[in-house]
């Protein structure tokens, strides 16, 4: 299907601005966003929507912002007929670190170095590259989490690219279930799990939500990632109380700053204490036990 690019050109701060504008104003529609600088001595970066459907609507929307920020940027516009969106979408994309973890493409694995834990992700039609601020924020908190505990198993619920999950069991060494609604994202999570070898660890499934049989007779988890959306976060408080063991570890992610306080407050309600809250680029994640 082809895929209508959106496009302006800004400085590194006015871009990064309109970069986390535009994912508060897309976020209910999950548009890819992207940011790319391309031409540093130049101080010129390129952001990007990319929109399948209704181009004159969100350009409309992108221009709405732009003015509300007091921003005179020119909106290109590029159809890009059969080509894979998300590849260049990830086009000069730098590797990204979390304490020993070190997200790459292929093009950077001689930026891993020794002692490091690699995962290499690949584009592809599912959300979680590394380098958005609620997946750094999330490896950045697990590999703390996983200093101090000693989890036994765990659950990536809305796991993507899997890049979570795969991170989780390099760091842990330990069982994890990936699950995902959308089936082609599972697709995409199962080949980036057998490209970093992490078969024998990490089992990817379509899930709907905890309904589904996979968790029928499961044992509950000592850690579950969640790197999704507020109102749905919220919505599952109740089903993550039931199936987090005593003392278990809960990591949010996909939350902006302004929506922290209403996701806190309905986890407390379910008997969960939170621990701490990172910010990163306006998002936060949230470490919470039960």
């Amino acid at each position: 299907m082809p895929q209508t690019r959106l496009f302006l050109s800004l400085g590194k701060i006015d871009s990064e601005r309109v970069f986390h504008a535009f994912e508060q104003e897309f976020e209910e529609e999950g548009h890819p966003i992207a940011i790319l600088e391309v031409d540093e001595a130049a101080d010129i970066h390129e952001v990007s929507i990319y929109a399948p459907e209704n181009p004159d609507d969100v350009q409309r929307r992108m221009r709405d912002v732009l003015d509300a920020l007091a921003l005179d940027a020119t909106i290109g516009r590029e159809l890009l007929e059969d080509q894979d969106w998300v590849s260049l979408s990830l086009q000069g994309l730098k590797p990204v670190r979390a304490g020993r973890v070190l997200v790459h493409g292929a093009h950077d694995r001689d930026k891993v170095n020794i002692g490091d834990i690699g995962i290499e992700i690949e584009a592809g039609q599912a959300f979680g590259t590394g380098h958005h601020g609620t997946t750094a924020g999330c490896l950045e908190m697990l590999a703390d989490v996983m200093k101090q505990e000693h989890p036994q198993n765990a659950l990536d619920l809305g796991t993507g690219s899997a890049v979570l999950a795969i991170a989780i069991a390099k760091l842990a060494r330990i069982p994890v279930l990936a699950t995902d609604i959308d089936p082609v994202a599972v697709t995409v999570a199962k080949e980036n799990i057998a490209l970093n070898g992490a078969t024998r660890l990490v089992t990817a499934v379509t899930a709907p939500g905890f309904h589904h049989r996979v968790f029928a007779g499961a044992p509950q988890f000592d850690l579950i990632v969640a790197n999704i959306l507020a109102r749905p976060l919220m919505a599952l408080a109740p089903a993550m109380a039931a199936h987090m063991s005593p003392g278990g570890s809960l990591v949010l992610s996909g939350i902006l700053d302004r929506q922290r306080n209403a996701v806190v407050a309905a986890y407390v309600g379910q008997r969960f204490r939170h621990i701490r809250t990172t910010h990163r680029e306006g998002w936060v994640a949230i470490h919470l036990k039960r």
